[in-house]
C-alpha cells in the first residue's frame, strides 16, 4: 500500500505541473515606458489601468485642469446661454499669462463659444468668465470643483481656481485625472467641442471682425501620416504647461470600439505627445475588451434560486448590465479574470441593480458589471423560497467549501487524485482535460451537496435532506 501510495502521489505532483503550464494565465504585459515622470492608460470603458508610472503620485496639472472645468460647465449651464466678461475675470490672472481672445471686461459671448475658447486654445479668461456665469464667483466655482472630483472618486487631487494656472493647493495624480477625463468623454459635447480643429468666434470689441482659433493637440490635429505625432485614432484633448508643472497631456482616442485614455504629467517639450501616444499605442495593441453580455451567465440561467444578501431570485428574473466589458490581455479569456459578488451597493447604482460583480485580473480591477432584478424578481423569488426549492448561497455560486466540512476536504481529495491519475493513464492531454473537468464538475456538486447537508442537520433537518436527494435520484431514474 505505502509503495502504491507513493506512486499515486508522485503521479499528482508531475500532473500538477503538467496542469498548470496548460491553465496559467498570460502574464500582464508591461513593456512600455514614459519619458516623463508620471503617466498612465485606462480604458474608458470598463476602467481598468492598463499601465501607470507614479500614477499615485501628485503634481501641478497646468491647463488640463479646464478639462474638469469644462465638464461643470456643460452639466450646469446651456451652451446658448450668454457670458459676460466681467473685469475681474479679464484682469484677475497671474502675470504673464496672456489674453488669447483679447476679450475686455463688457463683452458677450455663449458658453458654447467661450468653452472652445476653453478648450481649443486655452483661453485663461474664458475660464474664469464661465466660472462666474455657472457659479457666481470663481471661488464658489472652485467649490463645484472639489466636490464633483469627491463625486468621482478622486482622493488624491485638489483645485484652487478654474484654469489651471499656479495655486498653492493645486495638485493632481495621473490616476485621478483619468477618472476625471472618462467622466468628461462621456459627455458628447465635450467630445465635440475637443475635437474640433478650428472654431470661428463672433466679434468682440477688440476683435471686430471675428477672430479664427485653433486646435493645439498634435496628436488630435495632425494628418500627416510622416509625421512623428500622427495618431488617427486621437479623438480629443488637453495640453497644458506651466514651469511648475511642465508640460502636461490628456488624449482620449477611439479605435476599434475601444475607448482609451492617456495622461502625462511633467512631460517635456514634444516628447510628451510621444508619451501619450505611446501608451494609447500600447493599449491597442497588447490589450482586448471582452464583452460580459451573452458570455456571464453564471447568475442569469440554471434552474436553482440565488440568494443575493436576504432575497432569493430565480436566474431567469436576473439580468446582467448591458454594454459592460472588462479589459485582459490579448491573449486572456473571461475565464482568466476572477469574480468578486458585492452586495452592500453604492449609492449611484442603477435603478433595480441587486448585487455588483466585480472582475480581477491578478489582482488588477479589470471591469464590472450590476446584476439587475427584472420586475417583480424579488417576489418571484421569495416564493420559490417559501415553496421549499432550496436556494443557492453566496459561498456555493462561488464554489467556496465550508472550513468545518473535513468529509468535504476528503471528498475534494479523491475527486483530485482521481483526475490526476486518469490524465495520466490515458496519456492524452485532451482524454486528460475531459477527465479533470468531469472529476472537477463531481467535486462542485459533492460540495454543495455537503453545505446544504451541513445546514440542514444544524437545523435538524437532515431526514429531510435525504429525502429530497432520494426524490431527485428516483426523477433522474425515470429520465
Amino acid at each position: 500500500m505505502n509503495r502504491k501510495l507513493k506512486l499515486l502521489l508522485c503521479c499528482m505532483l508531475i500532473s500538477q505541473l503538467f496542469l498548470m503550464n496548460v491553465y496559467a494565465k498570460p502574464d500582464w504585459p508591461s513593456d512600455t515606458d514614459v519619458q516623463a515622470e508620471a503617466g498612465i492608460v485606462i480604458d474608458a470603458d470598463s476602467g481598468a489601468v492598463i499601465f501607470g508610472k507614479n500614477m499615485h503620485t501628485a503634481y501641478p496639472p497646468a491647463s488640463i485642469t479646464k478639462i474638469l472645468t469644462a465638464l461643470i460647465v456643460l452639466e450646469n449651464a446651456d451652451p446658448d446661454d450668454m457670458v459676460t466678461f466681467s473685469r475681474d475675470s479679464v484682469y484677475n490672472v497671474e502675470e504673464g499669462s496672456g489674453n488669447k481672445l483679447n476679450v475686455t471686461d463688457g463683452d458677450k459671448l455663449s458658453v458654447e463659444d467661450c468653452l472652445y475658447s476653453l478648450i481649443l486654445h486655452s483661453c485663461n479668461q474664458a475660464a474664469n468668465a464661465l466660472a462666474e456665469h455657472v457659479a457666481g464667483s470663481r471661488e464658489e466655482f472652485v467649490k463645484m470643483m472639489n466636490e464633483k472630483i469627491e463625486e468621482l472618486g478622486c482622493t488624491e487631487s485638489h483645485f484652487d481656481n478654474p484654469s489651471g494656472l499656479n495655486g498653492d493647493t493645486q495638485y493632481v495624480t495621473a490616476y485621478d485625472m483619468a477618472i476625471i477625463a472618462k467622466a468628461a468623454y462621456s459627455n458628447k459635447k465635450l467630445v465635440e467641442i475637443s475635437s474640433a480643429l478650428s472654431h470661428e468666434i463672433p466679434p468682440t470689441a477688440n476683435n471686430p471682425e471675428g477672430l479664427t482659433i485653433y486646435n493645439e493637440h498634435r496628436l488630435v490635429k495632425t494628418k500627416d501620416s510622416a509625421s512623428e505625432f500622427y495618431f488617427p485614432s486621437a479623438v480629443a484633448g488637453k495640453t497644458g504647461y506651466l514651469i511648475k508643472a511642465g508640460n502636461t497631456l490628456v488624449t482620449y482616442a477611439e479605435q476599434d470600439g475601444r475607448r482609451l485614455i492617456s495622461v502625462i504629467l511633467k512631460g517635456s517639450p514634444r516628447q510628451y505627445f510621444i508619451d501619450g501616444k505611446n501608451l494609447l499605442q500600447f493599449g491597442y495593441d497588447r490589450f482586448q475588451n471582452v464583452a460580459l453580455t451573452g458570455k456571464e451567465t453564471g447568475y442569469t440561467e440554471g434552474e436553482e434560486s440565488i440568494k443575493i444578501g436576504e432575497t432569493s431570485y430565480k436566474p431567469s428574473d436576473l439580468e446582467l448590465e448591458a454594454n459592460r466589458v472588462i479589459t485582459l490581455p490579448k491573449d486572456g479569456k473571461l475565464s482568466d479574470a476572477d469574480k468578486t459578488l458585492v452586495t452592500e451597493l453604492p449609492k449611484d447604482s442603477p435603478k433595480g441593480a441587486v448585487a455588483l460583480l466585480q472582475y480581477t485580473y491578478n489582482d488588477r480591477n479589470v471591469g464590472q458589471a450590476y446584476l439587475i432584478a427584472k420586475d417583480g424578481a424579488a417576489k418571484s423569488g421569495q416564493e420559490t423560497q417559501e415553496n421549499g426549492t432550496e436556494p443557492k448561497t453566496e459561498e456555493e455560486k462561488t464554489e467556496t467549501p465550508p472550513s468545518d466540512s473535513n468529509r468535504t476536504e476528503s471528498n475534494r481529495f479523491g475527486a483530485v487524485a482521481a483526475g490526476i491519475a486518469g490524465v495520466l493513464i490515458i496519456g492524452g492531454a485532451g482524454a486528460g482535460l475531459v477527465t479533470y473537468k468531469r472529476k472537477k464538475e463531481f467535486r462542485q456538486s459533492e460540495l454543495r451537496r455537503e453545505e446544504r447537508r451541513r445546514r440542514l442537520r444544524a437545523e435538524g433537518n437532515d431526514e429531510a435532506f435525504e429525502r429530497i436527494l432520494k426524490e431527485r435520484r428516483n426523477t433522474k431514474g425515470k429520465r
